[in-house]
């Protein structure tokens, strides 16, 4: 599937970055006939860590398979810069990320519409989520029977989970048994991306059902150097390969996939961005489009830490002869802690009464990590973990290329908690686990909460908390925005406003952030992009 090049190519449709997004999009466009060329930076996907769901702790900061971005010290973060890991790699974030299966809530595409983006209401996208995925629980109604995209419960669930399900609901919280489903409130159990034991990237799964066709062509170690044009149309891409530059033209369209990071980077040294910003830095202007990099919307987090007594965490059976006994069980049963991933269950509420939908996302594990390393490094001593997300957070930043070169990494800049009402939403947010762990099924078994600390109780407590130790959820969206004002990149048919030829298809394109995780709303909008596609070309 992977391919290197001793020519340069050209192909109908030219996808750069084959991760959540791309692999879809390439894969539905290879269906049409058309052909296809995807550009991936990263290399194949055969590190064993990628499919042993439990690996993704190793992958965080791997220096191959990880971009290993940092945002900028700023005053949010207490002058912290943060470790921001995306996918480098075939299958991008979805082969390195907690594997977690989150569509969003109605509201949010409701919201997308209202704000001009045509065609993207709740009913209109149900459809793509529904052909994406293929799971087995559910209502028929929304949820996907036969889609490339396994879904499933987890497998193993460790009794901890149940006590913390038990427990939002003795704290008043109503028991919903599937968040993806007609109505996402309330406390559930986590579903995953996976086939089988393994983890269901969209490369695993996209892609791999693309393969055989003679009229995809996959790069690897293509790392995308710019994009082609002739006035304001796109025409292809320059790529390094190794030591070699090459260029592959494409005949109908450009397709920008990088993600957040990576799509408003390339526009930028290719000379589609602000005049202003390009100018000063070097990079001639093609086409002055002011929104490109602004808009950095990121989901920024606190944790809430107990230490457990009386019952068995991840903490435990990462080492020693439990560990041994986990593999093995894995090996031959596909069950056990080898096939967990990040947040086993979840609630979904408000942190103020009166909101039409959730604006807090609660997020389970029966674990402890050093306060450091967010998922790296296990606590020697068995915990579990709440974290706090503000899941529609008010403040804005930006991703801006810091030099005209296309290998120099751009300057991120995500600005968080510089509006006040994300303090106000995530000291709500620290109060509801609070009550959670309170309840009777966690008091049993907790010891005492390590993180914030009983201390920590006022909101001025609560904020130099966030700011000295929250991060990030790892889910950036918005900076190539979808809409029709003035700062929006692309149209609502994901083409870049005021250049012919050239689509952004990933999370970039978000106006807003979904109600939590971003990898499945991203397979979405690649499912329908693929389809507006081929209605344009058709038409």
């Amino acid at each position: 599937m992977a391919t290197n090049l001793s020519a340069d190519l050209n192909a109908d449709y030219v996808v750069v970055g084959a991760g959540s997004a791309g692999c879809v999009v390439a894969s539905r466009l290879a269906e049409t006939g058309a052909s296809v060329v995807l550009l991936e930076a990263g290399g194949p996907d055969r590190h064993p860590m990628i499919h042993i769901p439990a690996g993704m702790r190793s992958l965080l900061r791997h220096p191959r398979l990880n971009w290993n971005y940092h945002s900028e010290p700023e005053p949010g973060t207490a002058n912290r810069p943060l470790h921001w890991p995306r996918g480098k790699v075939l299958g991008g974030s979805s082969s390195i990320n907690g594997m977690l299966y989150v569509r969003g809530n109605a509201a949010d595409y409701d919201g997308w519409a209202q704000l001009g983006c045509r065609g993207w209401t709740y009913d209109e996208v149900l459809p793509f989520f529904m052909q994406s995925e293929s799971y087995t629980g559910g209502d028929d109604r929304v949820r996907g029977r036969s889609g490339p995209l396994k879904v499933e419960d987890y497998r193993t669930v460790l009794p901890l989970t149940h006590n913390f399900v038990e427990a939002a609901q003795q704290a008043g919280f109503p028991f919903n048994p599937d968040l993806n489903g007609a109505a996402q409130d309330g406390v559930g159990y986590s579903q995953m991306t996976r086939r089988g034991r393994l983890r269901g990237s969209t490369a695993r799964t996209y892609l791999a059902e693309a393969r055989h066709r003679p009229n995809l062509r996959v790069v690897t170690d293509a790392m995308a150097t710019g994009l082609l044009t002739e006035g304001k149309r796109c025409t292809g891409v320059a790529f390094r390969q190794g030591e070699a530059a090459r260029t592959v033209k494409a005949n109908r369209e450009v397709i920008v996939s990088g993600g957040t990071i990576n799509s408003p980077h390339l526009l930028h040294v290719s000379g589609i961005g602000p005049a202003e910003h390009l100018k000063s830095i070097g990079v001639p202007v093609v086409h002055d489009l002011a929104g490109v990099g602004r808009n950095l919307i990121d989901h920024y987090v606190v944790r809430v830490v107990h230490r457990v007594r009386d019952r068995i965490s991840i903490n435990q059976l990462a080492r020693g002869f439990r560990l041994a006994r986990e593999v093995v069980r894995f090996a031959v049963t596909g069950r056990g802690a080898l096939t967990f991933g990040v947040t086993t269950a979840q609630v979904f509420t408000m942190s103020r009464e009166g909101l039409a939908s959730p604006d807090l996302q609660l997020l389970f594990t029966p674990a402890s990590y050093d306060p450091t390393r967010m998922l790296s490094i296990l606590d020697k001593e068995p915990g579990m973990t709440a974290v706090v997300c503000p899941v529609r957070p008010s403040s804005r930043g930006t991703i801006m290329a810091a030099s005209p070169d296309p290998l120099a990494p751009p300057a991120i800049r995500p600005n968080y908690l510089s509006a006040s009402d994300d303090i106000r939403v995530l000291a709500a947010g620290l109060r509801h686990v609070r009550r959670i762990f309170a309840a009777p099924a966690l008091a049993e078994v907790s010891v005492a909460e390590l993180r914030p600390g009983p201390d920590i109780e006022s909101d001025a407590s609560v904020e130099a908390y966030a700011r000295r130790e929250g991060t990030t959820l790892y889910h950036p969206v918005g900076t190539c925005k979808m809409g029709v004002d003035p700062m929006a990149v692309v149209d609502p048919r994901l083409r870049v406003h005021g250049m012919a030829g050239l689509r952004v298809v990933d999370a970039s394109v978000m106006p807003t952030l979904t109600t939590g995780n971003t990898n499945v709303p991203t397979i979405m909008i690649a499912e329908k992009a693929a389809q507006m596609i081929r209605e344009d070309w058709a038409a």
